[in-house]
C-alpha cells in the first residue's frame, strides 16, 4: 500500500532559488510539451493514420536549445511529462475533465515531484532530509515516518504565503488481520452546518469559528492590499501578510478537526447518556464525508452568528 506523509520544509537561501527555478523548468516544459502536441493535431488532423505516426517531443530534446534546463532536476521534468499524458487520458476517458491547459505562473499551484532512485530521497536525521540537487534540507518531522517502509518520490510544494511543504510518498505492506463481527451498538454522528456535528444523544462540540475571529484582521489587511501600487514592493510584502493570515485560519481548522475526534472519542462515555454509556462499544460513527469536504463547509462559520 501507499501512504503520503506532508512536512514543513526549511529551505536555504540558494535552496529556495533553485526550488522555484524548478517550478518554472517544469511548467515551462509542460507547456512546451502541449503545444507541440497541438501544433501536430494541427497539421494532421485531416490524416488519422500519419497522425498516429507522429512522435513528440521529449523534456530532453529541450535541453539543446534552453541549456538553463540541466540546472533542475531532470526527473522533475520528466514527471511533467507524465502529468500531461494523464491530462489527456482523463479528457479522452471523459471530456468532461476538459482539455489540458497551459500551465500560469501566477494561478496555477507551485510543485514538483522528484522520484526516489537508489536513495537519492532519504531521511538523513530528525532535522534534515536528502533531495535530488538540493542535497540537505531542514525538515519539521511532526511524526515519524516507519522504518519498514521504501520512500517511492516525494513533491516539493510552495504556498501563496511563501512557506515550503513536502509530500513524501511510501510504499509498505500492510497487514490487515481478519475481524470477526460482533453484535454492538453505534453512536451516531451527523454533520450540523451550526456545529460541525451532532451525535444521535443530541450532544453537538463547542467549535471555534476560527475564520471569524481572524475576519476582522483580514479586512483590515486586505483594505491596505487594495491601496498598494501594483507591481511594488509594498504590495507584495502585504500580499504574503495577507496571505499568511488565510493560511493560518485554514491551519487551524485542519488542526482542530482531529482534536475535536480525538476529545470525543476519550469523552463519549461522560458525555452521553446511561444507555450510551452501557455499550459494548460505543463506535463513533464518524460521517466525516472525507475530512477535506467538512473543512470546506466550516471555514467561514457554522450558522449565524
Amino acid at each position: 500500500m501507499n501512504k503520503a506523509y506532508k512536512f514543513r520544509l526549511y529551505p536555504d537561501k540558494s535552496q529556495i532559488v533553485l526550488i522555484r527555478k524548478t517550478f518554472g523548468c517544469v511548467r515551462f516544459v509542460y507547456n512546451k510539451m502541449l503545444e507541440n502536441r497541438i501544433t501536430i493535431y494541427e497539421i494532421y488532423k485531416d490524416d488519422q493514420e500519419a497522425l498516429k505516426q507522429q512522435k513528440y517531443s521529449m523534456p530532453a530534446d529541450y535541453k539543446k536549445e534552453y541549456g538553463w534546463l540541466r540546472e533542475v532536476d531532470s526527473l522533475a521534468l520528466a514527471n511533467a511529462q507524465l502529468n500531461l499524458n494523464t491530462a489527456y487520458k482523463n479528457f479522452y476517458r471523459n471530456p468532461s475533465f476538459g482539455f489540458p491547459k497551459y500551465k500560469s505562473k501566477h494561478h496555477d499551484k507551485k510543485s514538483y515531484t522528484t522520484n526516489n532512485q537508489k536513495g537519492t530521497i532519504r531521511i538523513v536525521d530528525e532535522r534534515t532530509i536528502r533531495l535530488p540537487k538540493l542535497k540537505d534540507v531542514r525538515i519539521k518531522l511532526h511524526r515519524k515516518i516507519p522504518e519498514n517502509v521504501v520512500i517511492k518520490s516525494a513533491t516539493i510544494s510552495e504556498t501563496a504565503a511563501g512557506r515550503f511543504y513536502i509530500s513524501i510518498l511510501v510504499e509498505y505492506e500492510n497487514d490487515i488481520k481478519p475481524v470477526t463481527p460482533k453484535a454492538e451498538k453505534v453512536l451516531g454522528l451527523d454533520y450540523s452546518s451550526k456545529a460541525l456535528y451532532v451525535d444521535s444523544e443530541m450532544n453537538t462540540p463547542d467549535y471555534p469559528k476560527f475564520y471569524r475571529q481572524a475576519e476582522e484582521k483580514l479586512k483590515k489587511e486586505q483594505r491596505k492590499l487594495s491601496g498598494r501600487k501594483k507591481g511594488g514592493r509594498n504590495r507584495e510584502k502585504q500580499r504574503l501578510k495577507v496571505a499568511r493570515l488565510h493560511e493560518r485560519t485554514a491551519t487551524s481548522v485542519t488542526k482542530h478537526l482531529p482534536v475535536i475526534c480525538r476529545k470525543y472519542a476519550l469523552s463519549i462515555f461522560q458525555l452521553s447518556s446511561r444507555s450510551t454509556r452501557e455499550m459494548d462499544l460505543s463506535q463513533i460513527h464518524l460521517i466525516f464525508m472525507l475530512l477535506t469536504g467538512w473543512q470546506r463547509c466550516i471555514t467561514r462559520s457554522m450558522g449565524p452568528d
